[in-house]
């Protein structure tokens, strides 16, 4: 099986610069506000921007494949990118719950926690690099590797819909463990520093162990996302990319979600129907391939139901919610 992909050496080039620019202007930006609680309205307006960015690059993408291979290609391809995008931008959002969990374990201070999540989203990138790389070169080998990932994807979404109301225990976590029993950490945090020196030894800060187990999860949350763009495209650039764009704003999206997690408690569960039918579109993919214009819609479709429930049903047993003024 030979996958074709519309990136070429000059345009993944291009979006690797893109993306270093966009880091490095937002590290900038983070150094230059210096530790802070970030508000709900500052994480609203960076999820615009990194969106709108998304989507300015899918209108560039559309436009470039339009002049060089036709109209038809550019919006097969097109609407390719924008449903991988949907589909790794809402997976991101059990990774962002996850930190939220983490976060509140570790008891990280607000102001804080900005720095982590910036190295949680580099740590992500290159992880999800690494991986679409190694997948993209399996799936040009082995066709039937698919189903493998269909299966992957259909037990992953049955499991997170039966444990979607369980609470990771962080103090049975191995890792964790490992790491209290073979490194000297601090009791309290000092500032952002991941180490300190106490006499003359050097010590990890809870800000590293943090740092740490942000890491895991987002190369858990990889394995499990990288399958599902597989099922829209085997194009590795529109791959690369959407993936991408949905990992930038994932800072921007845990500060937007850290104060109304309670509030889309039946997220979780939109996300595992997602993922269990990505499964099912993978595993009936040479019997009847589900057009990638209705997967993009069913996709949409089942996120908007579960949060317009999610509302309803938190604004149902609000006891403030039904007092009128």
């Amino acid at each position: 099986m030979i996958i074709e992909s519309t990136g070429t050496p000059i345009l993944y080039l291009g979006f690797s610069l893109l993306v270093i620019v966009l880091l490095a202007v937002d590290f900038l930006v983070l150094k230059n506000q210096g530790a802070h609680r970030v508000s709900v309205r500052e994480a609203a307006g960076w999820s615009v921007v990194w969106i709108t960015i998304a989507l300015a690059f899918c209108g560039w993408f559309w436009w470039y494949l339009d002049g060089r291979f036709g109209r038809e290609l550019a919006n097969e391809k097109a609407l390719e990118y924008l449903t991988g995008y949907l589909i790794e931008k809402s997976l991101a959002v059990d990774n962002v719950f996850v930190w939220i969990t983490l976060f509140s374990f570790f008891a990280v201070p607000a102001e804080f926690q900005k720095r982590v999540l910036l190295y949680g989203v580099l740590g992500a990138i290159v992880m999800r690099a690494v991986l679409i790389y190694v997948g993209a070169l399996l799936l040009a080998e082995f066709h039937w590797i698919l189903y493998i990932f269909g299966l992957f994807l259909l037990f992953t979404g049955v499991k997170m819909l039966i444990f979607a109301n369980h609470e990771p225990d962080l103090e049975k976590n191995p890792i964790l463990s490992w790491m209290r029993r073979h490194m000297k950490i601090t009791n309290d945090y000092h500032g952002e520093k991941f180490f300190v020196l106490k006499e003359g030894m050097r010590y990890a800060t809870p800000m590293f162990v943090v740092l740490v187990l942000v890491e895991v999860t987002d190369l858990i949350f990889a394995v499990d996302s990288i399958p599902a763009i597989f099922a829209v495209t085997s194009d590795p650039f529109i791959v690369f990319t959407s993936n991408i764009f949905a990992i930038l704003g994932l800072r921007a999206m845990y500060f937007l979600l850290v104060d109304m997690a309670e509030r889309f408690h039946l997220l979780k569960y939109g996300l595992a129907v997602i993922l269990m039918f990505i499964g099912v579109k993978m595993l009936l993919l040479d019997v009847y391939k589900i057009p990638v214009g209705i997967a993009l819609g069913s996709v949409g479709l089942i996120l908007l139901v579960s949060v317009v429930a999610s509302l309803l049903i938190s604004r149902r047993s609000d006891p403030s919610a039904n007092v009128r003024h």
